[in-house]
């Protein structure tokens, strides 16, 4: 997959690096970054370039409370990413969508000429708001502003283009889209619903498989069709749906402190496994206060690739004989996306399993049939199907377009699977080197063998040659044609 024609996909490993590297480091950062003298706002002219003395995280500009900075943070040692932080907890809360992470060198640049520019002199802009502002300034709130100096006309806020995570008050519109860090999981919003969606070989604007549908429940007013909903995380603990126009909520969905005051701010982040989760600040620590999906087994990956999920989140494999491991119970080659056409078709074998649902059935499209045979039947053929799921009661065939994930373990023994497991990347690998070693080994022994023969007949040549010439009966002029008969007489004389 070429990652500089899938912009979500280069975002979201960004967000994962910097997810994994924030995580390991501490927070002592902290108390000095607010000491430091960075600015409240940025005017144009500004510029900075990334410390090389600087660790973690490099603050270029602060709200007026200090909780919330924008500035260079680390990602892995050599590479950074422009992002909004929670200062005290070091929490990210926005990041630069960058189509490639920039560098942790002097090349690197953040700029404000009407625009914040992120860019390098060898490779280009990373990134830019593209305005025509006169300052940069972060709220209290942490929305990142680019505005002109009447202090009215907002050009472009960081709110609009969320990346993992909302915050307290900040409305997620149906022109938006969160993404989870490691670029397998989105939400998104529909005419009625929220939804979440795996991106299992799906690509391009394709946004996934989805696998959790929130309908509102209209509790307290009515849906008006076309008019675009929006969501908003309230501070009464609860996550509300409403449609333009109104401040009457259209579904609520309630956090564990629902209508109880808490001292600290709220935010909900899309999660690497799937699922969205909803926290508040004590002062000290982000608190759980939110789950979407409550039940391990019934996020979409939750034991991995080829993996089974048992109540209470046991992890075990679908094939008895595999250990399963941090990243799942499949093959490496089975992880990536795609399909098994073109040079993987008919490069797989077969898994079969009873005893095993798929964790988001009632979302599943699915066709019946009368035997779990003409189910497979279907699949075996196509190329683009790596696996069904089949229940003898119902007769429901569910075909499965993507690579092959977590299923759920159930006691109903009718309820089968047949899986393909791609074998042709690290086979045909194998084989291929096989095969040369194989022609390698073999043709070096056939040379080895022409060397001994051309040694042994120069050597045996060599000493005829030379015993002739030391008894003297090779001659020149008129004695060389001895040479034939003294060669026969030798030959009898071995005899």
């Amino acid at each position: 997959m070429d990652r500089h024609k899938h912009p979500h996909f280069n975002s979201a490993v960004h967000l994962l690096l910097l997810t994994i590297f924030t995580a390991l480091q501490t927070v002592t950062w902290g108390a000095h970054a607010i000491e430091s003298p960075s600015p409240k706002e940025l005017l144009i002219g500004f510029k900075a370039t990334p410390d090389p003395s600087i660790s973690s995280f490099q603050p270029l500009l602060f709200d007026k409370s200090g909780n919330y900075s924008l500035g260079f943070l680390r990602v892995d040692p050599n590479h950074l990413s422009l992002s909004v932080l929670h200062v005290p907890s070091s929490v990210p809360l926005w990041s630069a969508n960058t189509t490639r992470l920039p560098r942790w060198a002097d090349p690197t640049q953040v700029f404000f000429n009407g625009s914040l520019v992120l860019s390098d002199s060898h490779t280009g802009v990373f990134w830019s708001t593209d305005t025509i502002g006169d300052r940069v300034w972060l709220s209290n709130t942490s929305n990142l502003i680019v505005q002109k100096l009447d202090g009215e006309t907002v050009l472009w806020q960081s709110f609009d283009f969320p990346s993992d995570t909302l915050v307290e008050n900040q409305n997620f519109t149906t022109a938006m889209t969160l993404v989870s860090s490691n670029g397998l999981y989105s939400m998104r919003l529909g005419p009625d619903y929220v939804g979440l969606y795996a991106r299992f070989g799906n690509s391009g604007s394709d946004p996934g498989r989805i696998y959790l549908k929130h309908r509102a429940l209209e509790a307290k007013a009515d849906i008006v069709e076309g008019r675009p909903i929006y969501l908003v995380l309230k501070s009464d603990g609860y996550l509300g749906m409403f449609q333009t126009g109104s401040t009457i909520p259209v579904d609520v969905q309630s956090f564990n402190t629902f209508q109880q005051n808490v001292s600290g701010i709220r935010r909900v982040r899309l999660e690497p496994d799937g699922n969205l989760k909803g926290y508040y600040w004590t002062g000290s620590s982000w608190v759980l206060d939110y789950l979407a999906i409550s039940e391990p087994c019934e996020l979409p990956s939750s034991c991995g690739s080829y993996g089974l999920c048992k109540p209470g989140k046991e992890c075990s494999c679908l094939e008895n004989r595999t250990v399963h491991g941090s990243s799942g119970c499949g093959p490496v080659e089975n992880r990536v996306s795609g399909d098994l056409c073109g040079a993987y078709e008919n490069r797989f074998r077969v898994l079969r399993r009873s005893g095993v649902e798929l964790p988001f059935k009632e979302l599943m499209g699915y066709r019946k049939m009368a035997s779990i045979e003409m189910c497979e039947g279907a699949c075996e053929g196509n190329c683009t199907c790596w696996g069904v799921v089949y229940s003898n009661s119902s007769g429901f065939c569910y075909m499965l377009d993507y690579p092959i994930q977590t299923l759920v373990a159930v006691g109903d023994e009718t309820k089968t699977g047949y899986f393909k497991v791609r074998e042709g990347v690290g086979k045909k690998k194998v084989d291929a080197w096989l095969g040369l070693g194989l022609g390698l080994f073999f043709g070096a022994v056939l040379v080895f063998a022409g060397v001994l023969g051309l040694g042994w007949y120069k050597l045996r040549n060599r000493g005829v040659k030379g015993y002739v010439e030391e008894e003297g009966v090779v001659g020149i002029g008129p004695y060389k044609d001895l040479g034939a008969a003294s060669f026969r007489s030798i030959e009898l004389c071995e005899r």
